[in-house]
């Protein structure tokens, strides 16, 4: 029986050695960013984060400085002037996390996925570039928000009430608002990645940040007090107070709100991260 034998190509240059993959982090990071800014729903969602944060301030500080005005003697008590002109989060948050869960759940939903992942096998590593692009926009563009919730908000505001940042724990709260929207945004990025379908995502982010988090305060006894305390939002919104969070020793500090709040968002990106290897595209 003969035995056949193949026949090398006769270019100096050939080589049966398999080139090494190019799908390297700073390249992949370098493809999801050019697709995250060549979808439009990306510069909208972004557009709306901003305007609903900025408007919702205005609206918070002007109508409460109306109530002093006609409250006289019957004005609210003390508040927290930076918390109330970043009052828009709790609505730019959910722009935040939409745009999070769509980053990633609509290649699953569209089937791009699987083109995305014949071009880097590595599943952890297109996870960790799409991660790094988003944070990363997601931060700036809630720092450009935040500074500008808080001008506007201080312009509504009485002199009595005004506050600049100099003061004590301002700046760390609207950067800490920054910080949440980033938050927030891997929130939803996270739940994107562990879902896999966009609808079922924002969904599923909207309660675990706006929908249940006030529920939790109905919760009985000492145990409802420590979870709804350290629940997504209630503890991460710790951060954007400037003078009250930290001065009630029951109540979470700004960090450790902000720390318990990143715990959870990373404890749902590890598990899909898991997931992403095992499952099928």
């Amino acid at each position: 029986m003969s035995t056949a034998t193949v026949q090398q190509p006769t270019d100096p240059g050939w080589s049966s050695t398999v080139p090494a993959s190019t799908d390297r982090l700073d390249r992949v990071v370098r493809a999801e960013w050019t697709k995250l800014w060549s979808v439009r729903s990306t510069l909208w969602t972004l557009l709306v984060l901003i305007v609903v944060t900025v408007g919702f301030a205005a609206l918070a500080t002007w109508g409460t400085m109306q109530g002093v005005k006609a409250g006289g003697e019957n004005a609210p008590p003390p508040f927290d002037s930076t918390s109330l002109t970043l009052a828009g989060l709790t609505f730019g948050q959910l722009a935040a996390a939409v745009l999070g869960a769509m980053v990633i759940s609509s290649e699953y939903t569209t089937g791009g996925i699987r083109t995305t992942l014949t071009a880097v096998p590595g599943r952890l590593r297109l996870l960790l570039a799409k991660a790094i692009v988003f944070v990363t926009v997601i931060f700036v563009v809630g720092l450009i928000t935040c500074f500008a919730s808080f001008f506007v908000g201080q312009s509504f505001l009485l002199p009595d009430y005004q506050v600049s940042l100099g003061d004590p724990g301002v700046t760390r709260a609207v950067v800490g608002g920054a910080l949440y929207l980033a938050g927030s945004g891997m929130f939803g990025f996270a739940v994107g990645a562990l879902v896999r379908q966009t609808a079922g995502a924002i969904t599923a982010a909207v309660a675990l940040l706006l929908v249940l988090p006030p529920l939790t305060f109905l919760l009985p006894g000492s145990w409802g007090d420590t979870v709804s305390e350290h629940f997504t939002s209630n503890a991460g919104q710790q951060i954007t107070s400037a003078t009250q969070a930290g001065t009630d020793p029951t109540v979470l500090g700004p960090w450790e709100g902000y720390g318990w709040f990143t715990l959870e968002w990373v404890v749902l990106l590890v598990v899909a991260a898991v997931l992403m290897r095992r499952r099928d595209a």
